[in-house]
C-alpha cells in the first residue's frame, strides 16, 4: 500500500510540475533580446549555427572507448574478486575485443565521417 501511495504521489507531483513549467513562462521575445551578443561589437556572422554532429560523435566515441571501458570497467571486478587471474583474463579479453572491433571499423572505412 505504501508503494502505491508513493508512486501515486510522485506521479501527481511530476505531472503538476510539468503543467506549471508549461504554462508559467512568458515568451516576450523582441528584436534586442533575440540578437546575438558579441561584447559590443557588430556580429561577424550568424550566431545561430547548427551544432556539428561529427564533433558530438567523436566526443561520445572517445568517452565510451577510451575512458569508460578501458579504465573504469575492470575496477569493480578487481575489488571484489577472489580469483585475480580470471578477472584479469576477462578484462584483457574485453579490452582486446573492443580494440579488434575498432580496428575492423577503421579498416572498413567506417570512421570516414570523422575526418
Amino acid at each position: 500500500m505504501n508503494l502505491v501511495l508513493a508512486l501515486f504521489t510522485n506521479m501527481l507531483l511530476a505531472s503538476l510540475l510539468v503543467l506549471i513549467a508549461f504554462w508559467l513562462p512568458q515568451l516576450n521575445i523582441y528584436a534586442e533580446k533575440a540578437s546575438p551578443y558579441e561584447c559590443g561589437f557588430d556580429p561577424m556572422g550568424s550566431a545561430r549555427l547548427p551544432f556539428s554532429m561529427k564533433f558530438f560523435l567523436v566526443a561520445i566515441t572517445f568517452l565510451l572507448f577510451d575512458l569508460e571501458i578501458a579504465l573504469l570497467l575492470p575496477l569493480p571486478w578487481a575489488s571484489q574478486t577472489d580469483n585475480l587471474m580470471t578477472m584479469l583474463t576477462m578484462a584483457l579479453l574485453l579490452i582486446s575485443l573492443l580494440a579488434v572491433s575498432l580496428a575492423y571499423e577503421w579498416a572498413e572505412k567506417g570512421l570516414e565521417w570523422a575526418e
